[in-house]
Parts: C-alpha cells; sequence; structure tokens
C-alpha cells in the first residue's frame, strides 16, 4: 500500500497542500479554499495509507476534528520545534513541503489535542479567563488615572461602588471624572459577567469525574480544577510526574558538555555537576499559573504550610520554595488523578519527593 506524506500550511482564507510518496517524491501539490469540503475531497483523491500535519494555530482544533472524519493519522505538530521552516526561502508552498518532509522523517514534535468531553469546558474556561484579563486591565487603568494625578490609591478601596464619588471628587476637571466614571460602568459591567462565567464554569467542571477527586486535594479550587481538566484532559497523556513537570514550566533544565574523559585506557564520566539553566521555557502557561498560584495559598495553609517553612529554615529562597512547592502539589495531582482515589496527605506527601 502506498503511503502519503501530507504538509497543509493553513491560513484564514486558503490552504497550500504538499503531498510526498514514500521515496520523499514531491508528487501533488495544490492551493485549496479554508473549508472543510475542499480539504475533504483533496484527501479523497488519494488511494493508499495517508498522514497528514499541520502547525497548531488558530484553526488548529477545526481541521483536527474535520480531518477525524478521514482514514488519516493527524498529528498536529509544535510550531515552536519546526526549525526547518525557518531555514532558507518563505513560502506557503515551501513551509507546506517541509512540513510534509519532516513528517516523512518522524521528526515533528505533536500537540495534543483530546476529546469532544472537554469542548464545552474549555471554551468557558477561555471565556471566564478573557474576563478576567479585561477586568485586570480595567482596574489598572482606573488606579493609573489616580496616581497620574499623584492622588495615592492603594489598596482595593478605589473599586468600592459606596466609595466612588469621594474618590471622583478627588479629581479636577470635568474631562478626568467622566473618564473615570466611564471606566467604573465598564468594571461594573464586567464584573457581573464574570460572576456569570464563574457560574457557568463551576456548574460545567462539576459534570467531570475528575472534579470529585481532584476538589479533595487542598488548594485546588473550582477554577484552577476547571483549568486544569480543560488543558490535560487525560492524566494518562504523562508516563510520570517529571514528564508532567516539563509540560508545566516546572521542569529544570540542565546543561553539560564535554561529559567523559580518558582515564588510563577507557573512558570515564567526569564527576561534576550539571549547569542549571532555571525552568524550561516551552510549556503550558495555564498550568504554570494554576500549580504556582497554588503553592502561594499552600504556603498559607496545611498541609504544605510546614514543609514550605522547613525548605525557608534550609536557607532555600522563597522563589524556590514557591517553586519546590509547585512541582510537589503538581505531582500530588497527576498520582490522584491517574488513581481515582481519594487524597491522603501523608501517604502523597512522601510518595511525591
Amino acid at each position: 500500500m502506498t503511503t502519503y506524506y501530507v504538509g497543509l500550511d493553513v491560513h484564514k482564507a486558503s490552504i497550500c497542500i504538499a503531498v510526498l510518496n514514500a521515496a520523499g517524491k514531491l508528487v501533488m501539490e495544490s492551493v485549496v479554499e479554508t473549508s472543510a469540503a475542499t480539504v475533504l475531497d483533496f484527501l479523497k483523491g488519494l488511494r493508499g495509507r495517508i498522514e497528514v500535519t499541520f502547525e497548531e494555530g488558530t484553526h488548529a482544533a477545526w481541521l483536527y476534528d474535520v480531518l477525524h472524519q478521514t482514514k488519516a493519522d493527524v498529528i498536529v505538530c509544535d510550531p515552536r520545534k519546526n526549525r526547518l521552516l525557518q531555514d532558507g526561502n518563505k513560502s506557503d508552498r515551501v513551509d507546506a513541503r517541509k512540513l510534509a518532509q519532516l513528517l516523512r522523517a518522524g521528526l515533528l514534535s505533536p500537540v495534543y489535542h483530546g476529546e469532544h468531553g472537554t469542548r464545552d469546558l474549555k471554551e468557558l474556561v477561555r471565556s471566564y479567563e478573557y474576563l478576567v484579563e479585561d477586568s485586570t486591565r480595567t482596574m489598572n487603568r482606573i488606579k493609573a488615572l489616580y496616581r497620574g494625578r499623584a492622588i495615592p490609591c492603594a489598596g482595593t478601596d478605589v473599586y468600592k461602588p459606596r466609595q466612588r464619588d469621594a474618590w471622583l471628587a478627588k479629581l479636577a476637571g470635568p474631562g478626568a471624572r467622566a473618564r473615570a466614571e466611564r471606566l467604573y460602568s465598564e468594571l461594573d459591567h464586567l464584573t457581573g459577567l464574570r460572576r456569570e462565567a464563574r457560574k457557568a464554569l463551576d456548574a460545567e467542571c462539576r459534570h467531570h469525574p475528575a472534579s470529585k477527586v481532584l476538589l479533595k486535594v487542598p488548594t485546588l479550587g473550582i477554577v484552577r480544577i476547571a483549568q486544569l481538566i480543560a488543558a490535560v484532559v487525560t492524566p494518562h497523556r504523562f508516563r510520570d510526574k517529571r514528564q508532567f513537570w516539563s509540560y508545566c514550566g516546572l521542569a529544570v533544565v540542565t546543561k553539560s558538555s564535554a561529559d567523559h574523559h580518558m582515564v588510563g585506557a577507557g573512558l570515564r564520566r567526569k564527576q561534576r555537576s550539571q549547569a542549571t539553566r532555571g525552568l524550561t521555557a516551552s510549556h503550558n502557561r495555564t498550568l504554570k499559573y494554576v500549580f504556582k498560584g497554588a503553592a502561594l495559598t499552600a504556603s498559607r495553609c496545611e498541609p504544605f504550610k510546614s514543609w514550605h517553612e522547613e525548605l525557608l529554615a534550609r536557607g532555600l529562597r522563597p522563589e524556590l520554595a514557591r517553586v519546590t512547592v509547585a512541582r510537589r502539589i503538581a505531582a500530588i495531582t497527576l498520582a490522584v488523578w491517574k488513581a481515582g482515589a481519594a487524597f491522603d496527605a501523608g501517604k502523597l506527601i512522601r510518595q511525591a519527593a
């Protein structure tokens, strides 16, 4: 059976397609409209085993669902690791060919796309996160308005509805007051939408069986659990806690070179520590935010507070102690989620160490 390797360079209006055969020869090339019907019609013309790849982006989730209607093997690849696309000439046709070449050589890093069961939760999580970002931006603009006029506005009193008249009176000029009033109106509207979004997110998250297990893990509230389920989908994607740490941006990057030297007639590994270069840069930002936020909460409550204080007493810097606690919470979360068992503080904290 003939095997075809198909690279798709996807854009808003068009998709450039390049098809290689098993020998690496370009056998077909085309530019089609960005629509499900045209892509499916093109693939129907290929007889044999088909492997398809395209980069993670705006259209990735939609196109992944479309291609799963066919018998093709689909790989959504990580664009940050496709270094070949950055070399030499660049165009839609060139990029499609290079993607097909990387697919044929098995050099692509896949991006996980979960099942339909979490799609609604993903959308609700995104909606809530965007409203939080918009609310924070508006609150910053309100404080910037007062700070620009040397009016102290520390704390949250400046946002409270009952104290707004007093704050507005501090602004000189009708223009500044009108601007502040519109910002307050925007903040009130966003606060209401944010409350509605959180309520919908809470209800949808509790429909998932994993939420019942994860709610028993200290420091993981319903919003963090919703973000966790939406991003991970299934814990069985990860072989162990170290792989999960890397995905969450909590793994330490190490660098070493010339690790062996000659001793007599044989090679021996040098006895020296690896140089660390901080945490991995390629990670899921939402999960890093979830676990570092959970670690900040854990530093103020048991069962993690005493252990956090012990780390500080050993001389560990506060930021490193926070990362250590975040790694521990991530390891416990993965273990509880995989086993579907209740949280046992003593047992799980020892196992995650």
